[in-house]
């Protein structure tokens, strides 16, 4: 049941203003999601750049942050199927806004931690969940409901979020603490917390039908699926762990995980370090990464509208793979790292658009976003994984390398292993969508 509020009318209202001009509402929806993923991303990102912070303050080692850092990756995939099933039981607004209130607790807590166990219970498990709840499946969420046309566009810009709160926040957070300390950081990330929970009350709906519109690219109303019953996450999983394509999906995520999130968001910083380099100018070659990515990722989105979605991520992990490989004999030189940022930046989250894409033919509109949201999560074990790798190793073996090199290779099996799928189909799942955008 729709309540009447101030916000209600006032998405209403800017609803009627915009199909006036042949806009649709669905793009406020994704504007307002994209602002959202973009300040969590954020969030995701600000531990790799307060890690060297944390062991000069507290005298923690790499391995001990790196075990809070893995526990709030595995946190931030396990949620995103029970967040898909929550949204679609209570709607994205109140979940995001549920969500938005869980990650700036969670860091404004952490201002007066001195212990171990602080920092795993405050950024490992409260922020953990937090995250998780605004995760990928936010944005597949959204897409789906809101765009039956442009979906892969929408999928893809929606991902590159995340690309730019990495270009906008982390060197920033770099600055930050170097000129005032860790914890003003993460003030500044909790000010665009609110920032964010504010545009999501005034202006988030949760479907088309609450602003009386159709899904962009419709025409004619299809049954409204049941808003009092989700597809259970348990029941979801059970399905599709029945067929080849889920597993090859969640096995390749998992590798896309071990290779983006866990290792160069958590510990690119700190391996720069050990190079010579300051964080602040490692932060700028993430945020390089976040130029090339924010473009990577929505042409993505563009051809996975076009293209057969297993080849594209063949190409993706394949270049990944290589890019990685060669990652140690860039002298990492300033110059070195910025051919890097170019090639690996292109396609670090580039392989969500096809992924996204293949879950919504296999399984169907309405299950799709929460089997993505399993899927995900493999992508974030294997995020917890490589983080926790990377920094046994750095801490044990005094170098960060033999992780790198072994993602590398993760990354060429998971470009062999998407080509066991066989190709799309038209027809298939009832519900299941088109092959082509």
């Amino acid at each position: 049941m729709i309540v009447a509020s101030p916000s209600h009318a006032l998405s209403g209202s800017l609803a009627c203003v915009l199909a006036r001009r042949g806009v649709h509402y669905g793009w406020v929806s994704a504007a307002v999601t994209f602002l959202t993923m973009l300040v969590t991303a954020g969030a995701v990102g600000a531990p790799g750049v307060l890690i060297l912070p944390l062991q000069r303050e507290f005298g923690w080692d790499t391995a001990s942050i790196s075990s809070a850092l893995a526990i709030r990756l595995v946190l931030f995939g396990l949620m995103g199927p029970f967040a898909a099933a929550l949204m679609n039981r209570y709607g994205p607004r109140r979940i995001v806004l549920l969500a938005l209130a869980l990650i700036a607790s969670g860091l404004l807590a952490s201002l007066a931690m001195t212990q171990l166990w602080q920092l795993i219970l405050l950024w490992g498990v409260v922020v953990g969940v937090g995250t998780g709840l605004t995760a990928l499946v936010l944005g597949a969420t959204v897409a789906t409901r809101w765009f039956s046309h442009r979906r892969g566009l929408v999928v893809g810009l929606l991902t590159a979020s995340s690309a730019t709160g990495q270009l906008i926040v982390l060197p920033v957070l770099a600055a930050l603490t170097e000129a005032m300390g860790w914890r003003a950081a993460l003030l500044t990330i909790c000010g665009l917390l609110g920032l964010a929970a504010t545009f999501v009350f005034l202006l988030l709906r949760d479907r088309p039908e609450d602003v009386g519109l159709l899904p962009y690219g419709e025409t004619t109303a299809n049954a409204a699926p049941t808003r009092g019953l989700a597809v259970g996450a348990i029941a979801a999983l059970r399905g599709a762990a029945r067929t080849k394509v889920f597993w090859v999906l969640f096995f390749t995520f998992f590798i896309c995980g071990a290779s983006t999130n866990g290792l160069i968001q958590t510990h690119f910083i700190p391996l720069c370090a050990d190079y010579g380099l300051r964080p602040v100018q490692a932060a700028s070659v993430l945020a390089g990464m976040g130029v090339f990515d924010f473009v990577g990722t929505v042409a993505s989105g563009w051809l996975s509208d076009r293209y057969d979605n297993r080849w594209l991520l063949f190409w993706y992990y394949g270049l990944r793979g290589l890019s990685l490989l060669c990652l140690p004999f860039s002298d990492f030189s300033f110059t070195g790292l910025s051919l890097f940022a170019v090639f690996y930046g292109l396609d670090w989250i580039a392989t969500v658009p096809p992924t996204v894409k293949l879950a919504a033919q296999r399984f169907g509109r309405e299950r799709a976003n929460v089997v993505f949201g399993w899927v995900f999560a493999g992508h974030q074990l294997g995020a917890a994984t490589a983080a926790f790798g990377a920094g046994l190793s750095r801490t044990e073996l005094q170098s960060y390398l033999p992780a790198f090199f072994a993602a590398g290779a993760l990354c060429l099996v998971a470009s062999a292993l998407i080509l066991t799928l066989s190709p799309p189909r038209r027809e298939g799942v009832p519900g299941a969508l088109p092959a082509a955008g």
